[in-house]
């Protein structure tokens, strides 16, 4: 068993490949950001699949490191090896270590809002991107109208016309989860 802490955030990385994702959301979100490059929007891909294992450390790192959960009372994961609860020299269970070492997790994996323990990205069905432009954005939809985005902000966290661009082409915005899309909004 290997300590909780910043040592796990590399382990069972994320994919930022479309590859990685699942038909029709593979190509439904080829074609979203094709439409985004061609309107000069900057695109920044974080993940795409994310292994059950990652999003099981990172659910649960960020649980125990804002206080939702005792570090002893995360269930284990076959082929995760980790130990949430640290030992203090005299063997004792040592509640600042465990927390110390899931907010050095939760830093590490850019954690801003509550990970899903289960997640459209460990079904290849989602993915976390940034979007942003200067101006107006003028984009063709999903079925090729021309749309002229005027409104703010001018990024994919919020923007609620940009929103409905990638509805159009089966690419949902979670609004609670500023860089997430899926196949479902979910």
């Amino acid at each position: 068993m290997q300590p909780s802490g910043k040592l796990w955030v590399p382990q069972f990385p994320a994919s930022k490949s479309l590859d990685d994702l699942v038909e029709p959301f593979r190509s439904n979100a080829r074609r979203f950001l094709a439409a985004l490059k061609q309107a000069n929007a900057t695109v920044v891909i974080a993940d795409t699949l994310r292994r059950p294992e990652r999003a099981y450390l990172m659910f649960f790192s960020f649980m125990i490191a804002n206080n939702h959960m005792e570090p002893s009372k995360a269930p284990p994961m076959p082929g995760v090896a980790i130990q949430w609860v640290h030992m203090d020299g005299a063997g004792q269970a040592d509640a600042a270590g465990s927390l110390a070492a899931a907010k050095e997790m939760v830093a590490g994996y850019g954690i801003v809002f509550q990970p899903a323990l289960f997640t459209r990205h460990s079904e290849g069905k989602a993915i976390d991107m940034s979007i942003s432009w200067e101006g107006n954005l003028t984009i063709v939809d999903g079925h090729g109208a021309t749309v002229t985005i005027t409104s703010t902000p001018r990024t994919g966290a919020a923007n609620e016309d940009l929103m409905k661009v990638g509805a159009s082409y089966g690419v949902i915005k979670l609004k609670s989860d500023a860089p997430h899309w899926s196949l479902d909004g979910h």
